[in-house]
């Protein structure tokens, strides 16, 4: 069993429900050391394979979540903090997008893992997959933000913790039972 990718994933959804727990005790401007742990562990595992944000990618996050941090020390704001969520959803937008435009796209190179030899009409099903993936980091991004400014602590905590990562794991099962009955049958 691979456990990398298990922490890594109890990572990503840990930080909406450990921010959540912090702001029960503490001020936003006191949950940033917290929120930059958990994100210096989620690059950190991050690794170099199919998934990992190549390297300018990375510096945009590092440098966006560092911008997050500054302006939640300056306003204080519970609102900018619980932003998080949509910075994330803009990095994977970010790096999903960018492979269409410079193949090959990130489901292509997980799809390359198992099967090197993937013929054209896999590259294009990966595209179309990876396109996919872009409109739900839209759409999760914008329930997110609405989360983020005009939702409880709670429903933010609810929705960016579990329903959104919930969602996820369904597009992804979603995804492989179409592939495995429709694509994977017709080779």
């Amino acid at each position: 069993m691979r456990l990398l990718p298990v922490v890594r994933a109890l990572l990503f959804a840990a930080t909406p429900v450990a921010i959540y727990l912090a702001l029960g005790h503490f001020e936003p401007r006191q949950v940033i050391p917290l929120l930059l742990v958990l994100a210096g562990l989620r690059l950190l595992t991050s690794g170099k394979g199919a998934t990992a944000t190549r390297g300018g990618q990375r510096w945009l996050l590092v440098g966006a979540l560092l911008t997050l941090a500054a302006l939640v020390a300056i306003s204080n704001s519970e609102t900018v903090l619980r932003l998080y969520p949509v910075i994330v959803n803009l990095a994977m937008l970010s790096l999903f997008a960018h492979s269409l435009i410079n193949p090959p796209t990130v489901i292509e190179r997980i799809a390359r893992l198992q099967r090197p030899d993937l013929p054209p009409e896999g590259v294009a099903y990966t595209r179309k997959v990876t396109q996919l993936w872009c409109a739900f980091f839209i759409v999760n991004g914008a329930i997110a933000a609405y989360t983020a400014v005009l939702a409880s602590r709670e429903a933010w905590a609810w929705y960016n913790g579990g329903v959104a990562y919930a969602l996820m794991g369904l597009l992804f099962v979603g995804e492989w039972l179409y592939r495995r009955r429709h694509v994977g049958a017709s080779r």
